[in-house]
């Protein structure tokens, strides 16, 4: 009888599995049970998880989080997905790795792992200054698409406790976010790293060493003896020759089109010849969890990863959690499905909007530049401003959703001045007007105004500025807050939306103030809605938030 993906790529039924890979030493380190789902009411499939999952209030009140998508990828300074691109002949990664550490088939992205030091790294600091600038939750990179374990991985030997840093990366900021009262995530990219790393097998189909493959092709852990890597395997590392591109491509534009049809397929499928990665991607997850305990787990993928073993890991850790808290469940799972309704996860949105307030609640994640370290963004000052992360904060609680915003960090484990400018004034607004953010619920309509709101994943760009006419509804027990999406001209704001006789002022407003500050606020409510006077010295630049009472 042909096996079917839940018998090949189950947890439990992976413990018995021997796998004759690279990864088969994992075999003889698993504790006996290691594998075993804990106990508690969810299993490992979608009907459990929808039918029993509730989205905990943590997460709720919490709004707002900030996200250190931080790893060896920063180092070169230069953008996101460096380990695949270095290997991508014509790409701006490939022609800075040739400019900076030499040819790709003889230096590669492995040997950039004992270069990411964090040397100056000082996580109290860092997260001394997220707190005040807001954040309720804090999540950290525990591995990407270069699968590199930033933590004391027990199934992984490439990670920051063997090589680079020599740190517990991961157990260090969740001790530094909890000492601050602050929820603790983690975020997991590695799932894809069995076909996102296939470029290292390649080679260049153009020039002096055209054909030449590069360095993931030729590097075996015999290879290793005397050298920094001795003991280690690359092939571990870059996930074993699955599907290097073949040979006899002749050009640029040929070897792009191979690799964006082949390894460049981004989809959760477990690869049926590959079960040796899913098996180690499933016990590296679970060591994770176990080890750190972690309020959200942040899986950058479309849907759960793997297949089964995604089920798996998500049934042990909602179950897992509610060990941890007394019976209570506690834990937040992301991933983003799209426009799919997925009820046993929380959707998450990439560098997205949405247009209406949702049901259940959900997430944006975005960040200031790119998601790892480019020193050409600080150069040419291209940082998202802090307005528009506020404007883009208020619009997305305004539709019962939260922001998780990742500051770029350095190879050395510092922000640079423009980051920690940035991050100090969405720091001054929320420190007078976040009571109209943290702990709030959305409204009967999220809010009204001139500017179209430009929707779905990777949209942001798209997206035009918010104006002060643009104003979003957050409610807190019998209190209705107004935010202006910008500095309200003449200190006067007119909400539309409360108009008398108008279908959502069903009572009238007795009283205004800002949030955060007792002080009544001059106002007048008529037909056309309600008009407040905000004096001058109140008045913030990215705008203002009123609590309005009576009206609920």
């Amino acid at each position: 009888m042909k096996p079917t993906r839940r018998d090949l790529f189950s947890g439990a039924a992976a413990a018995s599995m021997a796998f004759a890979s690279a990864n088969a030493s994992a075999e003889i380190l698993t504790p006996p049970g290691f594998d075993k789902i804990a106990d508690g009411p969810f299993k490992p499939t979608w009907d459990s998880l929808n039918a029993a999952y509730k989205t905990p209030d943590w997460f709720r009140d919490a709004k707002f989080g900030l996200w250190a998508h931080w790893g060896p990828q920063c180092v070169p300074e230069a953008g996101d997905w460096y380990a695949r691109g270095m290997y991508e002949q014509g790409s701006p990664a490939y022609e800075h790795h040739l400019k900076t550490y030499g040819h790709p088939a003889d230096t590669g992205f492995m040997d950039i792992y004992p270069q990411w030091r964090a040397e100056n790294w000082n996580p109290d600091d860092l997260l001394d200054l997220y707190v005040k600038a807001g954040a309720k939750y804090f999540v950290a990179m525990a591995n990407h698409h270069d699968n590199f374990d930033a933590y004391d991985s027990k199934f992984h030997d490439w990670n920051s406790v063997r090589i680079g840093p020599k740190k517990d990366i991961i157990g260090i900021w969740e001790k530094a976010a909890r000492k601050r009262g602050l929820r603790f995530g983690v975020s997991n990219h590695s799932a894809h790293a069995w076909h996102w790393f296939q470029t290292a097998y390649g080679y260049d189909p153009e020039g002096p060493r055209r054909g030449e493959r590069y360095d993931a092709f030729k590097r075996f852990k015999a290879d290793g003896l005397g050298t920094w890597w001795e003991g280690l395997d690359p092939q571990e590392l870059y996930g074993g020759a699955v599907m290097p591109l073949p040979p006899g491509v002749t050009s640029i534009a040929e070897a792009n089109k191979w690799h964006e049809a082949n390894d460049g397929a981004w989809n959760e499928k477990a690869p049926l010849s590959n079960p040796a990665f899913v098996r180690q991607w499933y016990l590296r997850c679970k060591d994770l969890i176990d080890s750190y305990k972690p309020d959200l787990v942040y899986f950058d993928n479309f849907d759960l990863p793997l297949e089964q073993a995604g089920l798996d890991v998500t049934a042990h850790y909602y179950n897992a959690s509610m060990g941890w808290h007394g019976g209570k469940l506690e834990a937040v799972v992301n991933i983003k499905p799209g426009d799919r309704k997925v009820p046993g996860v929380v959707a998450d949105v990439e560098r997205g909007l949405r247009a209406e307030i949702s049901p259940t609640p959900w997430q944006t994640d975005t960040c200031l530049g790119s998601w790892h370290y480019s020193r050409e963004i600080f150069d040419k000052k291209r940082y998202r401003p802090a307005a528009e992360v506020i404007h883009r904060l208020c619009d997305i609680v305004s539709k019962n959703g939260n922001l998780l915003l990742s500051v770029p960090v350095r190879g050395d484990g510092t922000i640079d001045s423009e980051e920690r400018r940035i991050v100090e004034e969405i720091g001054g607004w929320m420190g007078r007007f976040s009571d109209a953010i943290h702990g709030t619920r959305p409204w009967v309509i999220y809010g009204e105004g001139p500017t179209s709101v430009v929707t779905g994943m990777f949209s942001e760009g798209k997206q035009q500025p918010f104006t002060a006419k643009d104003i979003r509804f957050t409610t807190k027990g019998k209190a209705l807050y107004a935010l202006t999406l910008g500095r309200p001209e003449g200190g006067k704001v007119s909400v539309v939306s409360l108009a008398q006789g108008g279908p959502h002022a069903r009572r009238a407003v007795k009283r205004v103030t800002l949030a955060g500050d007792k002080t009544p606020l001059t106002f007048h409510q008529d037909r056309a809605g309600l008009h407040v006077t905000v004096p001058d010295a109140a008045l913030h630049p990215f705008g203002v938030a009123l609590r309005i009472e009576g009206v609920i």
